[in-house]
């Protein structure tokens, strides 16, 4: 019943067309049984990876002051398609994401035509896709002159993202992951009311989440190998923010991260 487009229009003509069938909800049955990833997706991941690590290598070094944000997005939009000369990319589930100045405090902002400024800082979340698999990423710069607040911010959301993924292994729960993450959090007084993470895999818009598994206090889904998820660190102060994230797969013995790209903040003079 809370499938993307299943409209109140499309359950009446199906109870129209099968009007002697009893119509019950599935609960996101289809779902919970994309959970775990077969070898086969873990592939297709680790390639939508590949193309997520050149489209952000892209938002470094095309985001600069005086350069329209919508500019900006068309170049790594460019580059998650072109994707590597094996294999190229897909659409997204989700528009890269491009909150920059005030709008880091806020969640899910899109490019506009306004320009970078100096002085102010980017979040930049964006995933690769492969065969609809997605492997989201997100990373944050600063232009212009170092600001110690934020730079100090960013290595607490660090921190506590890497605890997370410590705690990351087959037979625990989604809910020890958070409580590692939120550890970090409450030692700095740093507080983070929404998820930090949810499953991921296959995708199509409006969104490349599995709504299923999230990293929250009290979610007890036990992980198992190939049990992929997209833990996100966000924190959001007002009028700005950070943001670093990584797409994870439980391994036999840990985790394993997708992408390999520096989480801390980038600075550009």
């Amino acid at each position: 019943m809370d499938a993307h487009y299943f409209t109140a229009f499309c359950y009446e003509k199906i109870k129209q067309g099968l009007p002697n069938a009893k119509i019950k909800d599935s609960d996101r049955l289809v779902n919970w049984a994309r959970l775990v990833k077969s070898d086969a997706e873990i592939g297709f991941m680790k390639s939508a990876a590949k193309i997520s690590e050149k489209g952000m290598k892209t938002a470094m070094e095309v985001i600069k002051p005086g350069v329209r944000q919508c500019d900006a997005v068309g170049e790594i939009q460019k580059t998650l398609f072109y994707g590597t000369e094996e294999f190229g990319g897909e659409y997204s589930s989700i528009a890269t994401l491009l909150p920059t100045g005030k709008g880091t405090s806020a969640s899910h902002l899109t490019a506009t035509q306004d320009k970078f400024v100096e002085g102010e800082a980017t979040i930049i979340e964006l995933s690769g896709v492969y065969k609809r698999y997605h492997a989201p990423m997100a990373r944050t710069v600063l232009l212009g002159k170092t600001n110690q607040l934020k730079i100090d911010t960013m290595n607490k959301t660090i921190e506590a993202l890497n605890a997370g993924i410590s705690a990351i292994k087959p037979g625990n729960t989604a809910d020890d992951v958070a409580q590692a993450f939120w550890k970090i959090l409450d030692k700095y007084g740093i507080e983070k009311k929404s998820r930090t993470g949810y499953s991921i895999g296959i995708g199509y818009p409006p969104d490349w989440g599995e709504h299923t598994l999230n990293i929250y206090k009290g979610d007890m889904t036990v992980l198992e190998p190939n049990v992929c998820f997209h833990m996100i660190a966000v924190m959001q102060f007002g009028d700005w923010g950070v943001e670093a994230s990584e797409a994870i797969r439980v391994t036999e013995n840990g985790s394993e991260l997708f992408c390999n790209f520096p989480k801390e903040l980038h600075i550009k003079s």
